[in-house]
């Protein structure tokens, strides 16, 4: 199913919580250390992880039974909880170690925002409250301060304009950073400034006759990409026919070279983009940017005499 990636923050709202996350990484000694220290984060929050496995139902039920009313209940499966009274957070340990660091961080941010702490008494996060398409403006402000504490603010983006423009740089970066290498290509194309964007596409399926089908999980476009182009040009599926869908790497391979493209503007100009699609185990990556055209010669005649 497609997800736009357009239900985020205003714009007063990302400042406000970017602020936050700024006052969390001076206050933790964090700015310029990498990857993020996650505990001196959650110390600063006045927030400890309970480092057992005890996220089951039996636990649930005790503290759901304890909170009463006040509790934001999970509509799936729990994969971190926050315990506001006694600043406790917990973590499902069977989840990968990077998915962890990013709910810790989201954990935080409910206990480090001061309008969110006493809002709960216990806040149950599942896959709908971290993700910003689903989750609602709550867990959405946790969500934007838990990429803002790993990605340093702008250090990332900033690191990454002094490289070159690649499929690479985040997935390289993303290391570093302690990082998703989905949450690293979000943040790269989202906050860069010239005129990029990447797909985000399902696992092509084969499908008899017709080769493969990938399905659009969601677009995410630099701000440059979106004056130029708007947000409405992407299809929902993709398949070898067309020009997007012939440029995915199968059969074993993972990343396709780049290849350009051209793509139409909203005033119906055409423009030639360099493309590269990487397949990650669930996902398959198109990022895109714009070829910059070459400007005119100017002539400059020598003075009559």
């Amino acid at each position: 199913m497609r997800k736009p990636d357009d239900c985020s923050l205003t714009v007063g709202q990302r400042r406000k919580v970017r602020a936050e996350a700024e006052r969390a990484l001076r206050e933790a000694g964090a700015l310029g250390v990498f990857p993020t220290p996650v505990d001196r984060i959650l110390a600063v929050a006045k927030v400890e992880e309970v480092h057992e496995d005890v996220l089951n139902p039996r636990f649930l039920a005790k503290i759901r039974a304890e909170a009463g009313g006040a509790i934001k209940s999970a509509l799936s499966k729990v994969l971190g909880l926050f315990h506001a009274k006694d600043g406790l957070v917990f973590i499902d340990r069977t989840i990968n170690k990077v998915r962890q660091t990013f709910i810790r961080l989201h954990e935080a941010g409910h206990g480090f925002m001061p309008w969110q702490r006493d809002m709960y008494a216990v806040v149950e996060d599942c896959k709908h409250a971290l993700d910003a398409d689903t989750a609602a403006l709550f867990d959405r402000e946790a969500g934007v301060f838990a990429s803002e504490v790993l990605f340093q603010l702008d250090t990332f983006i900033d690191d990454a304009r002094s490289r070159d423009f690649s499929i690479w740089t985040p997935v390289r970066m993303s290391k570093d950073y302690g990082a998703s290498i989905y949450a690293a290509v979000r943040q790269y194309v989202a906050k860069n400034d010239r005129t990029c964007a990447v797909l985000v596409l399902n696992m092509p399926e084969f499908v008899e006759g017709d080769g493969f089908r990938a399905t659009l999980r969601r677009p995410i476009e630099s701000d440059a990409f979106r004056r130029t182009f708007g947000t409405k040009m992407w299809s929902d599926v993709y398949t070898p026919d067309d020009d997007i869908g012939a440029l995915i790497p199968i059969g074993g391979r993972k990343y396709s070279g780049k290849q350009t493209l051209s793509l139409t503007d909203i005033n119906g100009d055409p423009h030639e983009f360099v493309v590269e699609v990487f397949t990650q185990t669930h996902q398959v990556f198109v990022l895109m940017h714009a070829v910059a055209t070459l400007s005119t010669t100017r002539i400059i005649l020598p003075a009559a005499s």
